[in-house]
């Protein structure tokens, strides 16, 4: 067992989740502070601003899946896991969390956009601030299933 390798594999199994968790904060803070704003004008809109505010939570569950995934790979194969492959782990591991951040970011950038709207509009933009919040969020889910192909390619 390589100690060194084992030790980089495990930093990308956490980088992955760590995106997530960053991603999801900055996306979050910033639709609940469009929705404070929101809610102070128009009370009736909460469950409106409650639905587009928690978009951005899903890439930490995306950087979650994939800890536990790598996690299960590196303990299955401690024996042979070398230098290559532990280098390999973390670098996959980076780009799941550079897609995890980003993601659940911007995500909370468009929601608080929209959360912004909902009392001029009476909440009319719900609907299609969500779908312009699932074509940032599906850039998080292909950082999760690049994830998982990746791994599956190290062996």
């Amino acid at each position: 067992m390589d100690p060194l390798a084992v030790g980089l594999a495990y930093a990308g199994a956490a980088f992955a989740l760590m995106g997530g968790l960053i991603g999801s904060s900055i996306g979050m803070g910033k639709a609940g502070s469009a929705g404070s704003a929101t809610l102070a004008e128009d009370p009736k809109q909460f469950r409106n601003v409650f639905l587009l505010a928690s978009l951005p939570m899903t890439q930490t569950f995306y950087g979650l899946i994939i800890l536990i995934q790598y996690i299960g790979y590196i303990n299955g194969h401690l024996e042979t896991l070398t230098l290559g492959k532990g280098l390999a782990i973390l670098g996959l591991g980076l780009a799941v969390a550079g897609a995890e951040l980003f993601s659940a970011w911007f995500q909370g950038v468009i929601c608080a956009s929209g959360i912004s709207e909902l009392p001029r509009t009476k909440g009319a933009v719900t609907f299609s601030t969500m779908i312009l919040a699932v074509y940032v969020e599906l850039i998080g889910i292909l950082g999760m299933v690049f994830g998982f192909l990746g791994l599956s390619l190290i062996g």
